[in-house]
């Protein structure tokens, strides 16, 4: 029996010894490589696959895996008798073992602070979950990356430390709640979202916007958010050395925004670096939002490795089945369908030349500059307004259409108008002439509807189509709607009852024949002006059809802002559509 008992405890220390000494080889290699790009990778990736392989779970092989882990990121490592240190410039990682290999305690240090102990990182390693370990410490250290020599770096950390406190302040300030779920209403409508301090394995985070209902369930819901950092600047720039929120944190008098202790007025360095958002993901922006995002801050966005492109087709780039598609698509442009609940299907049209124009030009942006927490809400806002785009827009990729060239179903052809607004082109079932629908979003929490053409003349469709259009943050499932609340309307118009009434009505007030007369006249052309030539433009829900698009300057003056009226046109009455001989949508009168 005893013999029994030693030969197994015999092997046991054989394969620590073996193991060990394999690492303590593959270690001295390390150590002596001189060509960092072959033959340390190939090393590493030697030591990994003897790490996956080791079945034998001793204080030296775990101590063996955090060495290499840390070496992977870049970090020193060394070690007591129970205790491993895995050390960067601006924090460590303690990692307290017991004697049988299993990790007893993992805590977090940054520099000047107490320790923190990790839970999650503790976890990871009493599951040997290593390679989500690794991806941590590479989040951790990424954290406190912080560029330039020792005595900058801590400069840059405490006011980074600084600008997190106040951040912390400012989101605990009153403000009105406009969404009934509170974290999605501190998401997009806190004045710097949902804030996370930085703290154990996690760095300083932003979260602050998530579309508010994806009405096409298209796909999953993805919290915009951004990493807040510090980066270097090649112009120096005047950052916080201390709070620039007084006590108590005071609003505005239009309660807006927090006030502000004059930057001069407490301690401050002259520093070659400025905050940064890091956005994650990255997200695409319009030209004119990255020169507002400039002129909020006192740092300018690099546009150095910007590509700027149409932004629909930054868009398709994270949109499903939609991936190079752009310069594929017919005629330069791209068609999208989109089925719809009750059999409807939609197709979308971008045409190239319209989006292509250098003021509605986008570019994939991953970071923001700023240099004072005042800036953050402000440049929050033009970022949700920009994700609200976006959101919208994307509504519309769902899939591409098996046949470029052809168009599926009821036809809808988008165009861009101005900074914040697009138009949706479109044919309602029962009318010759074409109809428009503007969509503007001057505020990230405000989406307006106006409809051009048919029952336009009525204010209430306009109210409901924007109420719509923010309840499902979809553009075709606002169409379907629409579209719907036409045939309704139309469907009542031509009711039996309400045709005998009108002629009644009309019979009683007629002053004369000869009124009646003119007025049959002046009717019929205006339906004969109003007429679209039926070839041109063929709309069917069960077949595809050809379908001419217009191009960017078919409706010239469809550009409206906060600011101005978008239209000359008189509010009352229905515009006309003229097409050419080529079947493109030319002019509104």
């Amino acid at each position: 029996m005893m013999d029994m008992l030693i030969i197994p405890n015999l092997r046991v220390k054989f394969a620590e010894k073996t193991w060990a000494d394999t690492f303590q080889l593959v270690r001295r290699c390390m150590e002596k490589s001189r060509d960092e790009s072959k033959s340390r990778a190939a090393l590493e990736r030697s030591l990994e696959k003897l790490q996956e392989e080791s079945n034998v779970c001793t204080m030296n092989t775990t101590k063996s895996r955090l060495e290499i882990i840390a070496k992977q990121q870049g970090m020193s490592f060394h070690f007591t008798e129970a205790m491993c240190y895995l050390s960067a410039d601006l924090f460590y990682v303690e990692v307290l073992l017991l004697p049988s290999g299993e990790v007893e305690e993992v805590k977090v240090v940054p520099h000047g602070e107490s320790p923190v102990p990790s839970e999650s990182l503790l976890q990871l390693l009493r599951f040997k979950n290593f390679a989500t370990f690794s991806m941590k410490l590479q989040g951790l250290f990424a954290q406190y990356s912080i560029p330039g020599d020792n005595e900058l770096k801590l400069k840059l950390l405490v006011s980074l430390q600084h600008l997190g406190k106040d951040l912390q302040k400012i989101s605990h300030l009153p403000r009105k709640q406009k969404y009934s779920d509170p974290e999605m209403d501190m998401i997009n409508n806190g004045r710097i979202g949902s804030l996370i301090m930085g703290k154990e394995d996690c760095p300083m985070t932003i979260r602050f916007y998530i579309p508010p209902n994806d009405g096409m369930k298209s796909s999953a819901s993805v919290v915009q958010a951004a990493q807040v950092t510090v980066g270097v600047s090649d112009v120096t720039h005047k950052l916080q050395m201390a709070s620039v929120i007084p006590e108590p944190p005071q609003l505005d008098p239009q309660g807006s925004y927090p006030v502000f202790v004059p930057l001069n007025e407490v301690p401050n360095e002259m520093l070659p670096a400025c905050f940064l958002l890091k956005l994650q993901p990255a997200m695409p922006v319009m030209l004119s939002v990255v020169k507002q995002l400039s002129q909020i801050t006192d740092a300018t966005v690099p546009d150095v490795d910007l590509q700027w492109a149409p932004l629909p087709k930054l868009l398709m780039r994270g949109s499903l089945s939609t991936n190079n598609q752009w310069e594929t698509s017919c005629e330069n442009k791209s068609i999208f369908t989109v089925p719809l609940p009750g059999g409807v299907i939609h197709s979308y049209i971008f045409p190239g030349a319209a989006w292509d124009l250098p003021a509605h030009r986008g570019a994939v942006v991953d970071s923001v500059p700023f240099t004072h927490p005042g800036h953050v809400p402000a440049l929050l806002e033009l970022l949700r307004r920009q994700c609200t785009i976006n959101t919208l827009l994307r509504s519309c990729f769902i899939s591409q259409c098996a046949s470029p060239g052809l168009v599926c179903g009821l036809p809808f052809e988008v165009l861009p108008e101005s900074d914040t607004s697009f138009s949706v082109t479109f044919q309602p079932s029962y009318a010759d002439s074409l109809s428009v629908l503007l969509v503007n979003v001057p505020k990230p929490h405000q989406i307006t509807c106006r409809l051009f053409g048919a029952h336009a003349n009525d204010p209430s469709i306009n109210e409901y189509l924007s109420s719509v259009i923010m309840s499902c943050m979809s553009v075709p499932e606002t169409m379907r709607m629409l579209y719907n609340k036409l045939e309704d309307i139309t469907s009542a118009l031509l009711s039996p009852g309400r045709l005998a009434a009108t002629e009644a009505e009309n019979d009683h007030s007629a002053p004369s024949s000869t009124a009646v007369t003119d007025t049959s006249r002046g009717s019929a052309a205006f339906s004969q002006s109003a007429a679209v030539p039926k070839d041109s433009f063929s709309v069917s829900d069960s077949a595809c059809s050809a379908m001419p698009v217009a191009k960017s300057e078919s409706v010239p003056e469809i550009n409206e802002s906060p600011y101005a009226s978008p239209y000359p046109f008189p509010p009352a009455g229905m515009f006309q559509c003229r097409v050419g001989n080529n079947g493109h949508l030319s002019q509104l009168i």
